[in-house]
């Protein structure tokens, strides 16, 4: 599994990999991996879920993992995830927000407080003729299992995710597809396609 990670980008701040659903981001050795094959000491900046597949930064330093740090922290990071689900959702496009409080089982819900709402902004497309249809998804948050969460509340939850009453299915069907910040003065702008049966042959 480890050997499917793929390196996008890197320059001598921060490095760009693309993870691969199912590997975990502390318990499989990604840290080690990644340090060995860059040579370089590096720092985790922010995570993906072990279901979730994508893009992924790591810095070369304590400083630039505190400056990038802090553009997740103040939405300055734009990030883009797809998903897909086989049921229809509650709306087409818009706002899902509520506090997330964790269940006795371990799974998160959605609440209709918004003491430290969790924000996630969606749109929906059309469902194929499999009855599959792609969800663009924007967290302007980024809290543990917010946007498996945001999709069960629509009455969608993701293909796959088993946790939050996803379709059986090869993988779970989230994707950390797109990532834009600017860095020293300098905009990047980076996308990964993701990889399982299901998703459609263009984005």
């Amino acid at each position: 599994m480890i050997k499917q990670v793929e390196t996008i980008f890197q320059n001598q701040d921060f490095v760009i990999i693309s993870k691969p659903a199912g590997l975990s981001f502390h318990g499989d050795g990604l840290h080690t991996y990644l340090r060995s094959i860059l040579s370089c000491e590096i720092y985790g900046v922010h995570r993906l879920d072990k279901v979730t597949s994508g893009l992924l930064i790591f810095a070369k330093s304590s400083d630039v993992a505190s400056a990038l740090s802090k553009k997740f922290e103040s939405r300055e990071m734009k990030k883009v995830y797809i998903a897909l689900s086989d049921k229809r959702p509650s709306k087409k496009q818009g706002m899902i927000k509520g506090d997330m409080e964790k269940t006795r089982d371990g799974c998160y819900k959605l609440t209709r407080n918004l003491k430290n709402p969790a924000l996630t902004r969606f749109i929906s497309e059309s469902a194929n003729e499999q009855g599959i249809r792609l969800f663009r998804l924007f967290p302007e948050t980024g809290k543990t299992h917010q946007l498996r969460v945001a999709m069960k509340s629509l009455g969608s939850p993701i293909i796959g995710d088993d946790r939050y009453g996803g379709s059986e299915s090869d993988r779970t069907y989230l994707h950390a597809y797109e990532l834009s910040f600017n860095l020293n003065d300098e905009d990047f702008n980076f996308q990964v396609l993701p990889v399982g049966s299901l998703w459609p042959s263009s984005l």
